[in-house]
């Protein structure tokens, strides 16, 4: 029997389980309740928690996330899905949105119910990100439009305000694009095989055909015409190699020597080709030399993102664009500015040092001939002191190899109290985690020039040709090095409160640049936290490119970052919901909530526990 309880929220839970159970057609499904943000993975379903006073926005929110789950728990299918998905990362999310708004409106076709509880989940998901805030189509998430549209088609329903919103404001581009090709959603509903093909052709539609990838439904014909003219050349090639398996394997020995002859007949063959290779390849005299090879690519994410130039950038210290008594001066000030929340930033700080040093010593190895006595086997040792196994040591955790890298947005929106308070922070967090052997290196990114600077002026001096690509000066500041004592660089952060340094963001290039200085650095583990208030913007480059150029570029380093898993990276929004670029990541709405966003994130990812640790991880919102 269970133990009874005094929570009256658990007997909702256990009856909201198993309904998702059966909605799923998934007896097996493990359903649980966390305070993490939601979540589905082979297992399970991971949903809201409902606290003891049940109110009615909880059990709202619990429901419909459970009915979202268990309709894309019924009626998806994972391999279909990954046939037809494209590859750009635009194209995939759109895809994706489109996939999940399929399943909820069949679901509602065949369980009416479930779509007023899922209206109230995409309800909390529009205020909690601010889409009823939104007055221009660029703040709005494409992806997240079409997986709107396509459901308020399938069902006929109203969605709620903030969803309403963000979907009118792309509704008029998708229909006159897509509208031809959403007239048969109703007809492919059903079947996700031509859903997905439909999705497809929506996508190609909008513009974006170039992330499709190859049609998965397209067979190469000229495989088909190679095998057939190699049977008929070859008539009997079967039944040879067949019989040479078989002689194989009737005499060992003999098939050895054979395989050998053959593979020295092979590689003189081979260099046979080779040899005459080299001899075509010599130039006769007189005739042009080869190409060289074409310049590299300037990102490593996307080779076609453009640059006019990188003269004019510079990767440079702290130290060298003020002088010491400057920076001091500066120091100060900053230290002034911020002596009310200094003490709540320290507090946070050590106890973000306490969790960190207790980690270190809680880690246990039992059953050892030799160490500390082990108390639960004090009585087995009383009975019989030659008992072996008995004693236990402490284990130092892994987390100490480590290197942790602080991304700064330097641009001018940051102006005021939220470059001082990202100042400090990271301040006070760089000194924390250099207690705790933690390596830190504390970067910062803007742009040397309003408008442009000298790349504009040189791209206007050349008679402004198309394409320019990114078209302004970049400065990617190094406050802090990684092997860079916390005293010696502290003054350093007082640069940040420069009148006139900050200016404007192109963030993909400097993430993509801080993961570079990362992946070079020899510790285990590294860690890149990004702090910025906004989407990448920098009118000179945007003025000339597509409107979605930085923006591309961006998600382009993220997804690359993401894919490799070589650097852990996690993103902190102020007052801009940046979940809607990066995996791992938190939006704070008020910039004193800064402090206690990193010192979480980062005490989450240093849980020693590992379920614990992707708990954490999974936070994409706050």
């Amino acid at each position: 029997m269970s133990k009874p309880t005094d929570n009256p929220a658990d007997p909702f839970k256990k009856a909201l389980a198993e309904a998702t159970k059966v909605l799923a057609d998934d007896p097996e499904m493990t359903v649980s309740y966390s305070v993490d943000p939601p979540g589905m993975n082979a297992e399970g379903v991971r949903l809201p928690q409902v606290s003891r006073r049940m109110t009615r926005d909880e059990v709202l929110l619990a429901r419909g996330t459970a009915d979202a789950f268990a309709m894309k728990r019924k009626y998806h299918d994972a391999k279909v899905s990954a046939r037809y998905a494209p590859t750009g990362n635009l194209a995939r999310e759109i895809f994706d949105a489109m996939e999940t708004a399929r399943c909820e409106a069949v679901g509602a076709r065949a369980m009416p119910g479930t779509a007023t509880n899922i209206d109230a989940k995409i309800a909390h998901e529009a205020d909690r990100k601010g889409y009823s805030q939104i007055t221009n189509a660029q703040d709005a998430p494409l992806p997240v439009a079409a997986g709107y549209l396509v459901r308020q088609l399938a069902t006929g329903r109203d969605l709620p305000k903030g969803a309403s919103n963000v979907m009118e404001l792309w509704r008029g581009f998708i229909e006159d694009q897509a509208g031809g090709t959403l007239e048969n959603l109703d007809h492919v509903l059903a079947d996700q095989s031509a859903f997905a093909r439909l999705a497809r052709k929506v996508i190609s539609d909008l513009g974006y055909g170039d992330q499709l990838g190859d049609d998965p439904d397209q067979e190469d014909p000229t495989d088909n015409q190679d095998d057939a003219q190699e049977d008929q050349e070859n008539p009997d090639s079967t039944g040879e190699e067949q019989q040479q398996e078989e002689d194989a394997d009737a005499s060992p020995e003999r098939s050895q020597e054979e395989q050998q002859d053959q593979s020295q007949a092979q590689v003189t063959m081979e260099d046979s080709a080779d040899m005459e290779q080299g001899d075509e390849a010599e130039l006769p005299e007189g005739e042009a030399p080869l190409e060289p090879p074409p310049p590299a690519p300037y990102s490593d994410a996307d080779p076609n993102y453009a640059v006019y130039t990188t003269d004019f950038d510079e990767e440079i210290r702290a130290e060298d664009l003020a002088e010491p008594a400057e920076l001091e001066r500066l120091r100060a000030y900053l230290d002034q500015q911020l002596e009310p929340l200094k003490g709540a930033v320290s507090r946070l700080a050590n106890k973000l040092q306490r969790r960190l040093q207790a980690q270190q010593n809680r880690s246990w190895l039992f059953d050892l001939e030799e160490g500390t006595l082990d108390a639960g086997r004090l009585a087995r040792v009383v009975a019989n002191p030659t008992t072996p196994l008995s004693f236990k040591q402490e284990k130092d955790t892994e987390f100490r190899d480590t290197c942790v890298t602080l991304l700064l947005d330097n641009s001018g929106s940051m102006r005021g109290r939220p470059i001082s308070i990202a100042a400090i922070c990271a301040d006070v967090l760089a000194r924390t985690l250099e207690r705790c052997s933690v390596k830190v290196e504390i970067l910062g990114f803007t742009t040397r020039a309003w408008k442009g600077g000298q790349s504009r002026e040189r791209w206007l001096a050349q008679g402004r040709p198309q394409g320019p690509g990114r078209l302004n000066d970049l400065r990617h500041i190094i406050y802090k090095g990684a092997d860079a004592p916390w005293r010696r660089a502290r003054p350093n952060l007082g640069l940040m409160m420069k009148e006139g340094l900050l200016k404007e963001n192109i963030d993909g290039e400097a993430l993509e640049w801080a993961n570079r200085r990362l992946m070079n650095r020899p510790e285990a583990r590294k860690i890149l936290m990004v702090i910025s208030d906004g989407a990448p913007v920098d009118d000179s480059s945007l003025s000339v490119n597509p409107a979605n150029f930085l923006e591309k570029h961006l998600r382009d380093v993220i997804a690359m970052v993401e894919r490799k898993r070589q650097v852990e990276l996690i993103a902190i929004g102020i007052g801009h919901d940046v979940t809607r670029y990066y995996q791992r990541a938190v939006t704070i709405t008020d910039v004193e909530q800064l402090a206690g966003a990193m010192t979480e994130q980062l005490a989450g990812l240093f849980e020693s526990d590992p379920k614990k640790r992707a708990r954490s991880l999974l936070r994409k919102a706050g």
